[in-house]
C-alpha cells in the first residue's frame, strides 16, 4: 500500500514543482482559535475533529485541534509573509497526514487518519487563482487517467456539497463496481473568504491595499481504494504498469530436467536485458511454484515470466498477463520489445475497461420514478435535470440516498424540468450513492 502511495507521490511531485509549487511542512496541532476564525469552515469539520486537552501532564489553557486540514495554520503564516504584490503568489504543497474522526472506518476510503497532499496558494487576482484551481484539477485528471488508468467525470460540486468555506469546489468522480461513487480529489476556489478572516492584506501595484485570492487542492490515499476496487478481481490486485513498484516478476521453475545454475544465470541475464523495467527474481525455495504464481497475482504484478526446462530448450519465455490471464511465448530476441508493448497494452486496457464500465453504468432518468427505480436496482451514475435548489437536493438524498456528485465541466445548458419538483432546470447533474 505504501509503495503505491510512493508511486503516486513520485508521479505528482515533479508536476507540482514544474508549476513552481514548493513543498513545506506545517504543524500537526492547530490552536482552536485559528479554526474558529472561519465559521463555515469550523462548522463543516466540527463533527470530525480530534482535540488535545491535556499535554505534558497538564490541562491546556487553549485546546489544540489535530489537523483535519491545514488552511488555518498555514494562512496565519501567509498573512505574515504578505506585504506587497511582490510577495505573491505563494504556492505551497504539503505531503502529510490529517485526522478526521470517523465512527465507522473503511480501509483506504474513510479512515480517521489518512495521508494526502494539500496545496495552498495565494494570488493577487481572482483570474490567477482560478487558473491555479483548474491546473490542479487537470493534474489530478492526468494522474488518474494516464498513471492509474482510472476514468472519471470532472465537474463542479453543488453549494451543499462544496468544501466548507470555499466559493466553488471542483472534483473528479469515479464509479466503483458496486455502483457507488467515489470522490477522487478536490480543487477549491476559496475566493477571499479565508484572506478576509485572517486579515491578509497586501499593497497592490496601484498603491492601494488589496485582499489576496486563495486556492486549496488535495488528493489522498483514498485514490488507492479506488484503484483496488476498479481494477481488482477475485484473484487480488491488478496494478497499472506505470504505478506498479514491480512491473515484471521472473519465476524459475526448478526440476530434475534443469541445471539450477544455468537457470539462475539465465534469469540474471534476462533481468539485465530488461533493465528499463522494474523487475524482481523470485528464486526463494521455501514455497512451491504454484504458491508463487498465486502470490504475485494477489499483489497485482502486471507481468509474470516463467523460466524452466521447456523455456531453456526452446529459447522461448512464457509471459503471463495479470489483467487478462493471457499466456504468450516470446523468443529471447524479441523479449524486451514485447514486454514494453505488453506493459503499454495493459495500461491502456485497464483504462479502457474503466471508461467502458462508467459509460455503461451512466443512465439518464427522465422522471423521478425512473430515478428511484435505477437507485433500487442497478445504481451507478444517474444523469438528471435538477433545478439547483438545495431543498430538492436534500429531498432526493433523503428519499433515495443519492447525492449530487457534480455538474460535468462539459455540461451544456439545456431546457428541462427538475427531476423532483418539475420546475425549470438548465443542467443535467450527475447523481449517485456515495
Amino acid at each position: 500500500g505504501y509503495a503505491l502511495w510512493e508511486g503516486i507521490q513520485g508521479y505528482m511531485d515533479p508536476l507540482f514543482k514544474k508549476h513552481k509549487v514548493e513543498n513545506a511542512y506545517f504543524p500537526l496541532f492547530i490552536p482552536e482559535k485559528l479554526l474558529n476564525l472561519e465559521k463555515e469552515h469550523v462548522h463543516g469539520f466540527a463533527p470530525h475533529m480530534a482535540v488535545v486537552t491535556i499535554a505534558g501532564g497538564e490541562e491546556l489553557k487553549e485546546r489544540l485541534v489535530v489537523r483535519p486540514t491545514s488552511e488555518t495554520i498555514m494562512y496565519e503564516m501567509y498573512k505574515q509573509w504578505t506585504q506587497s504584490y511582490r510577495d505573491l503568489p505563494i504556492l505551497i504543497n504539503q505531503w502529510n497526514n490529517v485526522v478526521r474522526w470517523e465512527k465507522r472506518t473503511y480501509l483506504f476510503l474513510r479512515t480517521s487518519e489518512f495521508l494526502w497532499q494539500e496545496g495552498h496558494c495565494a494570488h493577487a487576482t481572482h483570474e490567477e487563482s482560478l487558473a491555479m484551481v483548474h491546473w490542479a484539477l487537470d493534474t489530478y485528471i492526468d494522474t488518474y487517467q494516464n498513471f492509474m488508468s482510472l476514468y472519471g467525470i470532472a465537474g463542479v460540486k453543488s453549494e451543499s456539497e462544496k468544501f466548507a468555506g470555499a466559493k466553488q469546489t471542483f472534483t473528479y468522480e469515479m464509479l466503483m463496481p458496486d455502483g457507488k461513487a467515489l470522490q477522487g480529489c478536490t480543487s477549491h476556489d476559496l475566493g477571499q473568504n479565508f484572506a478576509k478572516v485572517f486579515k491578509m492584506i497586501f499593497l497592490g501595484k496601484s498603491g492601494k491595499e488589496e485582499i489576496p485570492w486563495q486556492t486549496s487542492w488535495g488528493l489522498s490515499t483514498r485514490s488507492i481504494g479506488a484503484l483496488i476496487m476498479v481494477h481488482g478481481d477475485d484473484h487480488g490486485l491488478v496494478l497499472p504498469p506505470k504505478l506498479a513498484s514491480i512491473q515484471v516478476v521472473l519465476i524459475p521453475i526448478y526440476s530434475q530436467k534443469v541445471n539450477s545454475k544455468i537457470l539462475k544465470a539465465t534469469l540474471i541475464k534476462l533481468q539485465k536485458n530488461l533493465g528499463n523495467f522494474q523487475t524482481y527474481i523470485d528464486d526463494s525455495d521455501d514455497q512451491s511454484v504454484g504458491w508463487k504464481f498465486n502470490d504475485w497475482e494477489l499483489k497485482g504484478t502486471p507481468l509474470r515470466l516463467e523460466v524452466g526446462a521447456e523455456e531453456l530448450k526452446t529459447k522461448k519465455i512464457k509471459l503471463v498477463r495479470r489483467d487478462t490471464g493471457e499466456k504468450l511465448y516470446i523468443s529471447l530476441k524479441s523479449l524486451k520489445k514485447v514486454v514494453a508493448q505488453t506493459l503499454n497494452d495493459i495500461q491502456k486496457n485497464l483504462f479502457k475497461k474503466s471508461r467502458a464500465f462508467l459509460k455503461a453504468n451512466t443512465r439518464d432518468a427522465i422522471s423521478y420514478i425512473d430515478f428511484k427505480k435505477i437507485m433500487e436496482t442497478k445504481r451507478g451514475f444517474i444523469r438528471a435535470f435538477w433545478c439547483e435548489n438545495s431543498v430538492c437536493e436534500k429531498a432526493i438524498k433523503d428519499e433515495t440516498k443519492a447525492s449530487t456528485r457534480c455538474l460535468p465541466l462539459d455540461a451544456k445548458e439545456e431546457k428541462g424540468k427538475c427531476i423532483y419538483c418539475g420546475k425549470k432546470a438548465i443542467h443535467r447533474w450527475i447523481f449517485a450513492l456515495a
